[in-house]
């Protein structure tokens, strides 16, 4: 008896130092054995939020200029049919919109290019941009402008809404809208910058009481506008041989009256050197050298001969603004106008053997 109670002590002493041992080496499940926390979640990594509102801002004088030089009867039919055609010039819808970074140092190259459809006025876009400073460049209604194109833009000081490179082009078919901002991009702060886009072309509209004249035809141009616009310092560039606009004649149910519009860019703001130099001498305004942009006037009457009116413009044509010009015209073709601001030059039996450039 006494040795089966030895026995059972030196098991019950094994079994007390074994039990540490085996609970650490025999199974690696530790659940029996002491209790584990689990781990806590590693929190995600914030990231900064970069926000850009952009929002078109439409300065214009359209409504004003319809309504006050357009007052007849006849002519409020005309600025009711005006206000349709302009609808999507004179408009603060974007289509589509083209967003440039550009580096402040060196050559000022791009560093990122985005470009989004907008159909809006206003839209919100969150981007990634590393820290550091830009110069922010957006450009918007280019798609559909087949006349004028984003030019030159790897480069900041460089990009431009060029239009195409010839003596005559068609007008502008979109309302052009631009900005431009510098921007520091700080580190772990969320931003948000406001961008507001403004038009930067401009537009005319000749409307002809052609009431008795018994004139069978008339074509109408424009030149002395801009050929292009610098985005970065908002400064427009102008040739020294201007291109010639093609007006658009407006099919309005109006009777006795024509009107023809073109959409360009801006005017110059001061008067350039002009030397006008003609074959025959017609009548020559003394106000013509004083002209900032003119319309060309080639109207064929009831014999068959052509007559031209130059129609010499004394005020700016600006971004965002439209310039109404009325004028009367008679039976050899030759025009009136009562506006102070225009000065008329008409040359009688014209033909193109007998012109010269005008140089502007």
């Amino acid at each position: 008896m006494k040795r089966m109670k030895k026995i059972f002590g030196d098991v019950l002493l094994l079994l007390m130092v074994l039990l540490p041992v085996g609970c650490s080496t025999i199974d690696d499940d530790r659940s029996d054995c002491v209790d584990v926390p689990p781990t806590p979640p590693v929190p995600p990594v914030q990231e900064d939020t970069l926000k850009l509102d952009y929002e078109l801002r439409l300065v214009t004088n359209m409504t004003t200029e319809l309504q006050t030089s357009l007052t007849t009867q006849t002519d409020i039919k005309v600025a009711e049919a005006l206000r349709t055609y302009f609808s999507t010039i004179f408009s603060d819808f974007a289509h589509d919109v083209d967003l440039s970074f550009y580096d402040t140092q060196g050559d000022s190259v791009r560093l990122q290019h985005d470009q989004h459809v907008m159909d809006a006025n206003q839209a919100s876009y969150t981007l990634d941009l590393p820290k550091r400073h830009y110069m922010h460049l957006a450009a918007a209604n280019i798609v559909d402008n087949p006349i004028v194109s984003l030019a030159n833009d790897e480069y900041c000081h460089q990009s431009q809404l060029l239009q195409i490179d010839a003596d005559t082009i068609g007008s502008h078919t979109t309302g052009l809208f631009t900005a431009r901002l510098p921007m520091v991009v700080l580190d772990n702060v969320d931003q948000s910058f406001d961008v507001h886009l403004y038009m930067a072309n401009c537009a005319t509209t000749l409307v002809v009481d052609t009431i008795g004249s018994g004139i069978r035809d008339m074509k109408v141009y424009a030149t002395g506008f801009a050929s292009g616009f610098i985005i970065a310092d908002s400064t427009y560039l102008y040739k020294e041989k201007p291109p010639v606009i093609r007006a658009t004649q407006e099919a309005l149910s109006v009777e006795g009256s024509q009107t023809f519009c073109t959409v360009t860019f801006p005017s110059p703001e001061t008067p350039p050197t002009r030397s006008v130099i003609e074959t025959e001498e017609p009548f020559i305004s003394p106000e013509a050298e004083n002209a900032l942009w003119e319309l060309h006037v080639y109207v064929t009457t009831a014999d068959g001969t052509v007559t031209k009116n130059v129609l010499y413009v004394k005020t700016p044509l600006r971004a965002g603004q439209l310039k109404v010009i009325k004028a009367k015209a008679f039976t050899n073709g030759s025009f009136e106008s009562d506006d102070r601001t225009v000065a008329v030059t008409v040359n009688l039996n014209w033909d193109d053997s007998s012109e010269h450039d005008i140089e502007l």
